[in-house]
């Protein structure tokens, strides 16, 4: 697996894995941030709240949980890989790059994002409680996105800076 400070063979491509996976996690996540919460955030309460439910179920789908689940799986698979082989050369960097997205991506989806959706989903789209809580929905699950976001991709960058 490691030829003396090289990473090679199946860790290789594990972590190649990994980059691709935290990358395009990154860019799901910016492209939520940067346009559809603006763009939901600009509709009246009743249709933001309506379609953001929509769309929190249609994240439940296969492709995306498992772009999303997949990349928390491998990211585990590297960690623990990393911590038993303990190459010199990329450990910190795979370290860092793993943390970075079990802690920053899928803990927070788990912590922040999802009780938010939880919530939601348990309102009427039209009720005066939903009217309520649109804005500060809004502001708060893409503050806590951005945080994904940034995350994911730290996480692609310290992958990719292991295998340099």
């Amino acid at each position: 697996m490691i030829d003396g400070s090289r990473i090679e063979g199946p860790y290789f491509v594990l972590t190649v894995l990994g980059v691709l996976g935290t990358a395009l996690m990154a860019g799901v996540f910016c492209g939520f941030s940067v346009l559809v919460m603006k763009g939901l955030g600009a509709l009246p309460p009743a249709q933001g709240v309506a379609a953001m439910n929509a769309v929190n179920t249609a994240a439940t789908t296969p492709a995306f949980m498992g772009l999303f689940v997949g990349s928390t799986v491998l990211c585990t698979v590297l960690a623990v890989v990393t911590f038993v082989l303990m190459p010199s050369d990329g450990a910190a960097a795979l370290l860092v790059g793993s943390s970075l997205y079990l802690l920053g991506a899928f803990g927070v989806t788990v912590v922040a994002n999802v009780p938010r959706n939880a919530r939601l989903l348990g309102m009427e789209p039209g009720s005066r409680e939903a009217a309520t809580y649109w804005s500060a929905y809004v502001r708060e699950w893409t503050m806590w996105n951005h945080v994904r976001t940034v995350a994911s991709a730290g996480a692609a960058v310290s992958y990719l800076l292991a295998l340099t």
